[in-house]
This record gives C-alpha cells, structure tokens and sequence, in this order.
C-alpha cells in the first residue's frame, strides 16, 4: 500500500469522527500500518532486519494511544467573520481590530484556490487550521483596584502573531485529519533527524580526525627536519602531545557515532526511542486564559471587559509551541482581490 494510502488509514482510524478504541483484529492492523508508514518515511532498508516489527511494536503503540488520546480533545471550530469580533472572546483575543480578520482572510492564497475550484464553486465556507505565535511579556503598567489607580504595576501581557492558514476543506472533518496528518509526519521527522544528526555528527568528526592526523604529521616533521634546528623543542612537543591527545578523544568519539548509525538495529533504536515517548515530541494542550481588551493577564476582580477562553497549544517539542484553532471561512468575508491590490498601491 502506498504511504499516502497507509497515512490516510492511520489519520482516519486516530483523528476522524469514528474514531474510538478498536476491536483486538483492527487494533493489530492499525500497529501494522504505523509500523508500515513510520519504517517507509524513515528508511525502509529497516525491512531488511529481521523482527523489525516486533522491536518497534511496543513504541508504536505507544504512539497509538497517545495519538488516539489527542484526537479526542475538542476543537471547536472558530467564525472568522468581522461582525463577531466584538462578542467573541477568542476572536478579539487572536486579532487586534475587526478589519484584520477580511484583510488576513484575503492574504491566503489557498483559501481563494480552495474557492476557485469547480468542485467548491457552491460553497459557501471553508474550513481550515489556524496556527499563530503567542508571547507573553511582562511590562510596566497601571491597573485600577477598587476606588484606586496604581501606577508601575508589572503586568503579563500576551499578543498573538504570525497568523497562517492551513489546508482549506470543505468539512471540518478533513481539516481535523489534516492536523492529524502533520502530527503523526512530526514524529517521523524527528526520528529521522535524529539519524541525520548522527551521521553529520560522524562526518564532521571524521573530518577533524583527518585534520589532526595532518596536523600532528605537519609538527613532527618540522621537529624532525631543519626547522627543529631553530624552534624550541620543548613547546614543539608539548603542542605534539596536545594533538595527540586531541586525536585520541576524537577517534574515540568517531568509533562511537559510526557504531550508533551503522546498523541497522541502531536505526530502530532510534525509531523507537521517539516513538516510545511521543508526548515529548508532540502534545495537544489546553490552557484557561483571562485577558482585557489590551491583552493583559487579569484575575477574577477585574472590573473592566474580560476575553476568557480556552486556547489550545500544539507542542512539538524543544520548547517550542503554537496555537492553533479550527477555523470557519466564510466566503463572504474574503475581500475581492482588486481590494487587497489598491490597499497594497497605498503603501508604494
């Protein structure tokens, strides 16, 4: 089975609208086909191993569970529409004034594709994956407490930015697939990287050793040839010394990265080290957030209007996270073309 056709089970099966605990036969083939499209995208010379499957089985379903878990998490789909802006505790929160929404709507050119098409010609919305930047800062303010105005107060502000639009369908549905699509291809590639990495690694360490040895033949010669006749012996063999031992620790190291990537029973390892712990590499979060209007942190006594929702956090690992949201598109809201051109002449 091709792994596009592999993917696709898999993202059904996890993320799709039936998805649920299976029966014991479908959940072996379910292992089967991970194991399948994991050892395709990574390096299928993994097939030539004997009980390949039987290694990463434990990993692999591991992943499973963890996949199955995030893809029950809700995402309610979100309205893009400028009229909402206002009423909208997510929408104000994600876009600093209602003009923003037609004007970011209009700047993606897979959502005017997503509509150009015959077969999405009737349709009036899209939906699609919403992904942005949060930052939180702390920064110097005044809040009002009570009867009373205090000054220099420091105040958790969170902006968003770097709005980008992914993969516009016609269902939300589809676009809850396409977020399980780019989770399960997250896992593969840091396995991979972490094969990649090791080989640079091995290359590069291949090359100082190379650079030594040439090195440390360079400085003997010179000891042993017409030049030793005018430099100090002494700092000559103390430098020879310190390359010796330089070439020592680094042909230690080489032997071990080349051992570490040049089986391949140590392509699994790797494999399943990632897929034995995916929530290190990728996670689903829910986090409560109560801001003002200007976007700062504020707790339960504030008087002022309140955006409180709940934001949901794609983490990918290293640190390193996006918010994100199922999004609805109305046609409506996407301004012609021949708009985004004139406000565009503005700024020449």
């Amino acid at each position: 089975m091709p792994p596009s056709a592999l993917l696709d089970r898999i993202v059904s099966a996890l993320f799709g609208r039936a998805a649920a605990q299976t029966g014991d036969a479908e959940e072996r083939k379910l292992v089967v086909d991970m194991t399948e499209l994991v050892v395709e995208t990574v390096d299928s010379r993994i097939r030539l191993q004997t009980r390949y499957a039987d290694k990463l089985e434990g990993g692999v379903k591991k992943t499973i569970a963890h996949l199955r878990a995030m893809g029950r998490q809700p995402l309610d789909p979100l309205l893009l529409a400028r009229a909402s802006w206002s009423s909208d505790a997510r929408l104000n929160a994600f876009f600093a004034a209602a003009d923003d929404i037609p004007a970011f709507l209009g700047r993606s050119k897979e959502l005017r594709e997503f509509f150009r098409l015959p077969s999405n010609r009737d349709a009036g919305e899209a939906f699609a994956l919403l992904a942005m930047k949060c930052e939180e800062r702390t920064v110097i303010g005044v809040r009002q407490h009570g009867d009373q105005v205090q000054h220099d107060v420091p105040q958790a502000t969170v902006s968003f930015s770097g709005h980008r639009l992914f993969a516009p369908s016609a269902t939300v549905e589809a676009t809850r697939l396409e977020v399980g699509r780019r989770i399960i291809w997250r896992l593969a590639q840091v396995a991979l990287k972490r094969i990649v990495d090791l080989d640079m690694k091995a290359t590069e360490l291949g090359e100082r050793k190379a650079w030594l040895g040439a090195r440390l033949r360079l400085v003997k010669l010179a000891v042993d040839g017409a030049a030793g006749l005018l430099e100090d012996t002494a700092e000559t063999w103390s430098q020879i010394a310190t390359l010796e031992r330089e070439l020592k620790e680094t042909v230690h190291d080489y032997i071990e990265t080349k051992a570490g990537i040049a089986t391949l029973d140590a392509y699994i390892k790797h494999i399943d080290a990632v897929f034995s712990h995916p929530e290190q590499h990728v996670s689903l979060r829910q986090k409560p957030l109560r801001l003002s209007r200007m976007g700062v942190r504020v707790d339960a006594d504030h008087a002022g209007p309140v955006n409180e929702f709940v934001m949901t956090e794609l983490a990918i690992g290293e640190g390193v996270s996006v918010v994100v949201a199922i999004v609805r598109c109305p046609l409506s809201e996407l301004p012609p073309e021949e708009d985004l051109l004139s406000n565009a002449e503005r700024y020449i």
